[in-house]
């Protein structure tokens, strides 16, 4: 199983120190250790609860804080990847200089972890001979520079010098990472087909039967499948998330396109994980004007028919080798009475392996974190996991090399 990594955030002194924020969430909710150190000067444009609250670990400003504990050696020695947001023009100058004036540089100058640096300043700064040359020295001992962009700086002016957005910066930092651990590229020359979302099966122009998957955790299989080296497709319907970076994305809407898409795809995909939320019925009928209750009175009377089995169908024409893996949502609040429904699921569709985990109305759909079990062709239990829904995806993932 994959563990988490360790992820040190420095943030130094600049106006975009609060897009720094967005960088340790998205590192938390990928599943991942996050520690960040605050140059005083940081701290004068955020605040240390603010930091602590999202990385989930106390915040390091100090020098001399944790003596005993060699803390200006040991967080560097302990990090996967060190990433600088905002890089000051100043702090890039002390970096390639070796200063260690701070918790910041100690740390730098302690790790052999791959270091990331995005540097945000004005345009003049920027353009400085100094701050070139320094860039110039970082790229030299292998520092990965991202940015900065060119935009609308603080106050009026616009150029060079933006911070790069938030999730440019957190594909990069797990590029680095990538990189750095070669095991993670394990579903390297493999096509994994994935459904994400929920289906919506329309009443007439304006209203629809749905449910309230967002998606998260297809779109979280899909990133972790692509970073560990997968061609990966998604065939999502309704995402409330940002679509992932490095996937083919294909947008339906009905549970009836989304079979077609999957049918189409599936023929040259190793693995199809549909992890959708795929209405089980549609209306009969489509009305093609909206309906109107003044035209129907007190009670509307909806007659449905069964769309079909997706799952059931995908894997009564797979092809030798092919890996099926099924989700199974229950509102089951008994654990043994949610793996019976799990294995009787499975029997009926007949997949490599089965996800089951519990929905209701606070958890499963469109929430941030997921606790699944999954079951093997035989009923048996693989693995548990619960944590982020990207943590979550990794433990799915793995089960491919079980």
């Amino acid at each position: 199983m994959l563990t988490a990594r360790t992820i040190v955030v420095g943030i130094t002194g600049g106006i975009a120190a609060y897009k720094a924020v967005s960088v340790v969430r998205a590192c938390v909710l990928r599943g991942d250790n996050v520690h960040v150190i605050a140059t005083e000067a940081a701290l004068r444009f955020i605040g240390k609860p603010t930091l602590e609250a999202i990385s989930r670990n106390p915040v390091h400003t100090d020098l001399y804080e944790g003596v005993a504990a060699v803390r200006h050696v040991s967080i560097g020695q302990s990090a996967d990847v060190i990433v600088i947001v905002p890089a000051t023009a100043n702090t890039i100058a002390k970096i390639a200089a070796g200063l260690a004036d701070d918790l910041l540089g100690n740390t730098i100058l302690a790790s052999t972890a791959p270091l990331l640096v995005a540097p945000a300043m004005h345009t003049e700064m920027w353009n400085n001979p100094a701050t070139v040359a320094n860039v110039q020295t970082l790229r030299q001992r292998g520092v990965t520079i991202i940015g900065p962009a060119v935009g609308q700086l603080t106050g009026t002016d616009v150029g060079a010098g933006r911070l790069e957005e938030p999730d440019t910066i957190v594909d990069a930092i797990y590029a680095l990472l990538d990189a750095a651990s070669g095991h993670r590229q394990d579903l390297a020359g493999l096509h994994v087909l994935i459904s994400a979302g929920g289906t919506r099966e329309p009443l007439d122009p304006v209203r629809f039967l749905g449910n309230r998957s967002s998606g998260k955790q297809g779109v979280a299989l899909a990133e972790a499948a692509a970073r560990r080296g997968a061609s990966v497709t998604l065939v999502a319907a309704h995402l409330e998330v940002s679509e992932p970076v490095g996937v083919q994305l294909v947008s339906v809407s009905t549970a009836l396109e989304m079979e077609r898409s999957i049918r189409s795809l599936a023929a040259t995909a190793d693995v199809v994980i549909m992890a959708a939320a795929v209405a089980d019925y549609r209306p009969s009928t489509v009305q093609p004007g909206k309906i109107k209750k003044d035209d129907v009175g007190d009670t509307l009377t909806l007659e449905l028919v069964k769309n079909p089995d997706i799952l059931a169908g995908l894997t009564a024409v797979r092809r030798p080798g092919q890996v099926i893996i099924g989700f199974a949502a229950e509102t089951e609040s008994d654990q043994a009475a949610l793996l019976a429904l799990g294995r009787t699921k499975l029997a009926r569709k007949g997949c490599d392996f089965l996800v089951v985990n519990r929905v209701g109305w606070s958890q499963g759909f469109a929430t941030d974190g997921n606790a699944i079990t999954v079951l093997d062709r035989s009923g048996a239990i693989v693995t548990e996991a619960s944590g982020t829904k990207m943590s979550v995806a990794n433990s799915i993932l793995d089960v491919l090399g079980s």
